[in-house]
């Protein structure tokens, strides 16, 4: 079974900015190394050996940094410096350099986190799932709406606006908030049309309806997206 990793890493970090403004959100420093090491060292140590990393923003800078490095891993680059594809485009763009994967995990850059990766993926396999999605129990305007009992996804919400998107009927709902890690089968590429610029939000919504698509929860004791602590990364 081979599994592969992708990460994306083309953003523009505006969140970020004036810390994005000259280097990419991905090479961001966190306790004195990149985001960027911070993820592959946590793939490496799930024993993933291939790794795609999507570029736009300041690509060079992290091709010429990957390059410097020493990891044990296979190390390849999707290139969207003529369009920024988001993560559902992005991942579908990724598909030639992915051929071959039975499952393959996605992860952004600017999450740090204790999740276990290998119980993720053995998860993903137990459920039998096109995607399993990592969620946890946080406060943010935005959540994930799965059956309690089965953890199948079935809508989503956004507090904010006061605004709820049901894809199939629910009897026990809970709203866990997305970590920014997931793990997809290959059969997605085939539920993706083409690499136009899409979120993976919009596409697991759609599928939803239909596909099984389920929550795992991370009850690990530490979860932070850096994209908005700014006060950490140098």
């Amino acid at each position: 079974m081979k599994t592969s990793a992708m990460l994306f890493a083309a953003g523009l970090g505006t969140r970020l900015y004036p810390l994005t403004a000259k280097r990419p959100k991905a090479l961001l420093l966190y306790n004195g190394k990149p985001l960027l090491a911070h993820i592959i060292e946590k793939i490496t140590g799930a024993n993933i050996r291939h790794i795609v990393i999507n570029v736009h923003h300041f690509a060079d800078q992290i091709e010429e940094w990957v390059a410097r490095q020493h990891y044990e891993a296979d190390i390849e680059f999707s290139n969207e410096r003529s369009q920024l594809l988001d993560t559902g485009g992005g991942l579908k763009f990724a598909e030639p350099l992915l051929a071959g994967s039975s499952r393959i995990l996605l992860h952004n850059t600017d999450i740090i986190s204790t999740i276990d990766l290998a119980k993720l993926l053995e998860a993903h396999e137990r459920e039998e799932a096109l995607a399993t999605l990592a969620v946890r129990e946080r406060c943010t305007s935005r959540y994930f709406i799965f059956d309690r009992d089965t953890m199948q996804l079935c809508g989503w919400c956004n507090k904010t606006e006061k605004n709820y998107c049901w894809r199939r009927s629910c009897t026990n709902p809970v709203e866990l908030a997305f970590s920014g890690i997931h793990v997809v089968s290959p059969e997605i590429f085939n539920r993706i049309a083409t690499p136009e610029k899409q979120s993976l939000t919009t596409i697991y919504l759609a599928l939803s309806a239909r596909e099984r698509l389920v929550g795992y929860l991370d009850n690990s004791d530490f979860w932070q997206d850096m994209g908005k602590d700014p006060a950490q990364l140098i």
